[in-house]
């Protein structure tokens, strides 16, 4: 089954409790939580508080945190601490991502690696057996609401081909469309932001999705 991953980065911020209600209801296990610097990437988003927050009301939802910073080092303390489940860094970030990915796994909670739509996917190759999910940026990272870039569906299609088998995942434009593109190349998880929050029915974009058939290789 395909998992969908709501990002609360395209919730309505004054009603996040009832949004998030809303899509909890859909049957969704995962919430996207994209934390961003200002430096990394031009925009500035969620702390570690909001998080704990979140796991604190939800605790039946597993979160799945994006670290999208130059120093995520820093935050990985602190974002664990507080209920998450999953940390993702980015390869382009100025600290070693080897030694990242130890650090979220010695919390006792999933590493993800993450790539900007401007790097090359080999500079994954080195790292994707140690990490637990791939998340391919299918839109510049820093707003929501972008277009989705089919060229980045290269990148799932050769780590597929290279062996990587665990948790690939795209974020950035996915909507029903562009979901079976993504599922189509490879994905079996899908980040999706204004798809699922603004639709009108969002347990039937949830639940379409989910039953798309998965890649078989």
């Amino acid at each position: 089954m395909i998992d969908v991953r709501p990002s609360i980065l395209a919730a309505d911020p004054l009603n996040l409790e009832k949004e998030i209600e809303n899509v909890k209801n859909c049957g969704i296990e995962w919430l996207h939580f994209d934390v961003m610097d200002a430096h990394f990437v031009p925009n500035l988003s969620f702390g570690p508080s909001l998080c704990g927050a979140i796991k604190k009301r939800f605790p039946g939802l597993k979160l799945d945190v994006h670290l999208m910073m130059e120093y995520p080092g820093k935050y990985i303390d602190a974002f664990a601490e507080n209920g998450a489940d999953c940390i993702t860094v980015h390869c382009e970030c100025k600290e070693n991502v080897n030694d990242l990915i130890a650090m979220i796994q010695r919390k006792d909670i999933l590493a993800g690696l993450s790539i900007k739509p401007g790097t090359d996917v080999s500079v994954l190759y080195p790292c994707m057996d140690a990490c637990d999910l791939i998340l391919i940026m299918t839109v510049e990272p820093g707003f929501g609401g972008q277009k989705f870039m089919e060229d980045m569906m290269e990148k799932v299609r050769k780590l597929r081909q290279a062996g990587y088998g665990k948790a690939l995942s795209v974020d950035g434009g996915i909507n029903l469309d562009t979901a079976v593109t993504a599922v189509e190349a490879g994905c079996d998880t899908l980040v999706m932001g204004t798809a699922v929050f603004r639709a009108k029915d969002p347990s039937d974009v949830v639940q379409r999705c989910r039953k798309m058939e998965k890649y078989e290789g």
